[in-house]
């Protein structure tokens, strides 16, 4: 008789030999960990999600073209994250991290927060927002939910992972202040908030270095910043060269690579080259993944409760969806009217993108038959209208002839309009922001024969919309996933009031956007030209018009704000509070934001930036006062030269809105700065300089020794009003002496810069 019982891990990687060692650190095979059978390391399972459970039956494949176990298709993060709600957001990461648990998976991969840079990025999809506080937030509360279930997660892509066209060798190039700003923000927000277990590191170069061969991303900032405890694991082929990566900090490489870069570790070790203890450590921090997972295996147990999980997952869809326009109160539908539900889309649902993200779903409900279960078959009739598929054949003109004889016998048209599948995916890039023609054409000649004509859209980034002006409704239905079909009925028939508001700006045309001129790689690189400017921070700095601005979204019943209030507490965070009423017949959820600005700021800013947010259910009349918290690290800016977070002091202007572009009530609060931290050299300019506390009056009474007034302009021969100090003050301290002589000689800088550099007390 054996028994079954598992040996115990070892204690450290100290009972392993070398080889053992560096085998732990890649794959045995596609979604597997290597085992060490011999000390008692089992292997553990990881899996794609990250908005359901993509477990292959049998062999694997990175894009998902092999079969999956059936599992719950909750909404992709372009519509989850259109809830703001963590709440929501944490129940989602519950049932994922059951269904993980059920499947003996250790490890879901996601979830995803890059930044929508561009709408034109294949993978939007699988992302939160343009804005890194919305994607930290949310982010952070999936994360919560998922291993609150004894399964690991897998945050991705790190870093600066914004488009998929060249994504295995390209080099994102990003000017600090953005990179940290932006682009690693929201991943700081969810490393110290909710500790993942493993972080994955992206493909894609960052100035020039490979992500996975980063020491300063993946120790330095990673580790030594932020506190992150867990594992850095490659994308699956992500690895370029494996000795400098795990030098680096890149723990497990995946999938398997046979054993060849297992035998280059060693070999490097054995050669001086690599010192063992990187091993041991990369070695131990898998073994510290597999202690985790080991631990609470078998814990949750089947069967799945496939009935609750899709009704959450229509929960979510329902809350997901944004109501961008709704004149004359089209919506919701009268039960008792007759509708014409037209488009292809409402038969055959888009809910997911492609890729390595593709869920085999448990069910899958459609919008024509959850319509239809509201309005009753009777009064409801179906045109395709248009196709979405390459194998379909039929005759465009036949079929919006068809389509538009339904549209003109019924009391109110629902359009489905959306992209085909083959438009967004992993591993390229959209090359517009336009719906097919085809499908503009049908609209048009809908709305010629019936006016009251409702726009369903299902798509995974945002497109361009030229008939806002035209359709009296537009509800923007994203990819829902599986319980999307019912949800949108749910909010067209108003048995839910939509609340979900755009975590991304929707453009006017495609030339606006941010990265215009500069998205996609060339040469290999690609220029992040818009530095800080990014989503609604680039609109507002231009001034420019767009469709619908970011954190818009309407509901069946209205709200007003009242006066807001800001104050800052012992803890150095600014409390925000403002009373909220529901104005209107009907329960509903408000979205209330908060924005910051700082008019007095020295340094470039946004106008305004996003810096707390609420998800608020009232019923009709009811009014609540909403508290939010502006955490004050999240006040300060990446300070390149002390090469650190610095909290500017001052006024800042906090406006509580309904969306970017609707600010309600404004306060303002008085925030004391950080003190000086950047050290002066010869290089600092001579205002800089004159702006320190201790450099500062030294400079001031030298000039005005020296001719009486060097710097006022008193003996000088420029025109009247020009300011010397202006004119001068982007001057380097240590060329001063070009202009003043022997008043400040080399001997006499380097004295002043000492004294301004040494500690003060």
């Amino acid at each position: 008789m054996t028994d079954s019982t598992p040996t115990p891990l070892p204690a450290s990687v100290a009972d392993l030999t070398l080889e053992e060692k560096a085998s732990l650190t890649s794959g045995a095979s596609f979604w597997y960990t290597k085992p060490v059978d011999r000390a008692g390391i089992p292997p553990i399972m990881v899996t794609d999600g990250p908005h359901g459970l993509r477990k292959q039956r049998e062999g694997g494949d990175h894009l998902g073209l092999g079969d999956s176990v059936p599992a719950t298709c909750f909404p992709p993060a372009v519509g989850l994250g259109s809830s703001w709600d963590t709440e929501l957001v944490t129940r989602v990461g519950e049932a994922l991290g059951v269904e993980t648990a059920i499947e003996n998976v250790g490890v879901l991969l996601g979830p995803g927060i890059n930044i929508k840079r561009s709408p034109l990025c294949g993978r939007n999809f699988e992302y939160l927002s343009e804005d890194p506080l919305v994607s930290g937030v949310l982010g952070a509360a999936l994360v919560r939910g998922i291993q609150s279930k004894g399964v690991g997660t897998s945050l991705k892509h790190f870093a600066a992972n914004n488009q998929e066209n060249d994504r295995m060798r390209s080099s994102s190039d990003v000017d600090e202040r953005p990179l940290r700003e932006i682009y690693l923000r929201g991943f700081q927000r969810v490393v110290e908030d909710a500790q993942p277990w493993t972080v994955m590191c992206s493909y894609n170069r960052i100035n020039g270095v490979y992500a996975s061969e980063d020491p300063w991303l993946l120790t330095q900032v990673l580790r030594e910043e932020w506190g992150f405890e867990g594992l850095v694991v490659s994308d699956w082929g992500a690895v370029n060269e494996r000795v400098p990566s795990i030098a680096a900090g890149m723990d497990l490489e995946m999938p398997s690579s046979g054993g060849r870069t297992d035998a280059e570790i060693v070999a490097a070790v054995k050669d001086g080259s690599l010192d063992e203890g990187v091993v041991d450590v990369a070695a131990g921090r898998v073994l510290d993944l597999v202690r985790k997972t080991q631990a609470t295996a078998g814990t949750i147990a089947g069967p799945l409760d496939v009935d609750a999980h899709h009704a959450l997952a229509r929960e979510a869809a329902g809350r997901a969806i944004v109501l961008l326009k709704n004149e004359g109160g089209i919506l919701p539908l009268d039960r008792t009217a007759s509708v014409a539900v037209i488009g292809a889309f409402a038969e055959n649902p888009r809910y997911q993108g492609a890729g390595s993200s593709m869920i085999s779903p448990t069910r899958l409900d459609k919008a024509l038959d959850e319509i239809a279960a509201y309005a009753g078959a009777e009064n409801t009739a179906y045109a395709q209208g248009f196709t979405i598929s390459p194998r379909d054949t039929a005759d465009a003109a036949e079929l919006r002839a068809a389509a538009v004889e339904l549209a003109a016998a019924q009391d109110v048209a629902v359009v489905f309009l959306g992209l085909p599948a083959a438009a967004e995916s992993e591993g390229y890039d959209r090359e517009h922001i336009d719906l097919p023609s085809e499908q503009l054409t049908l609209l048009d000649a809908v709305l010629e024969v019936n006016p009251r004509t409702v726009v369903v859209l299902s798509n995974g980034s945002v497109v361009a919309l030229p008939f806002a002006d035209r359709v009296p409704a537009i509800v923007e239905g994203w990819l829902l996933g599986q319980a999307g079909g019912g949800a949108t009925a749910d909010v067209l028939f108003g048995e839910v009031n939509p609340s979900g508001k755009l975590t991304e700006t929707i453009p006017l045309r495609l030339a606006d956007t941010p990265a215009y001129l500069s998205f996609g790689a060339l040469d290999g690189h690609v220029r992040y030209g818009e530095g800080l400017f990014v989503g609604y921070r680039w609109y507002d700095a231009r001034e420019l018009e767009v469709a619908y601005p970011f954190g818009h979204g309407l509901s069946y019943t209205t709200f007003a704000y009242g006066d807001a209030t800001a104050s800052v507490g012992a803890d150095g965070d600014v409390e925000v509070r403002v009373t909220i009423t529901n104005t209107g017949a009907v329960a509903g959820r408000e979205v209330v934001q908060v924005y910051t600005s700082l008019p007095s700021s020295d340094v470039q800013r946004p106008v305004r930036e996003l810096k707390a947010f609420a998800s608020v259910a009232l019923e009709a009349g009811e009014s609540r006062e909403v508290v939010m918290a502006v955490r004050r690290q999240d006040l300060a800016y990446w300070n390149v030269r002390a090469q650190a977070w610095t909290v500017e002091g001052g006024d800042y202007v906090v406006d509580v809105a309904a969306s970017s572009r609707d600010l309600r009530a404004r306060a303002t609060v008085s925030v004391e700065g950080d003190a000086q931290t950047t050290p002066l050299s010869r290089e600092s300019s001579l205002a800089e300089v004159i702006a320190h506390p201790v450099a500062g009056p030294i400079v001031q009474q030298a000039l005005a020794q020296m001719g009486g007034g060097l710097l006022d302009g008193a003996s000088s021969v420029m025109p009247e009003g020009v300011d010397m100090m202006q004119m001068m003050g982007s001057f380097p301290i240590g060329r001063v002496g070009m202009i003043a002589g022997d008043g400040f000689p080399p001997e006499a800088i380097d004295q002043l810069l000492a004294a301004a550099n040494a500690p003060q007390h």
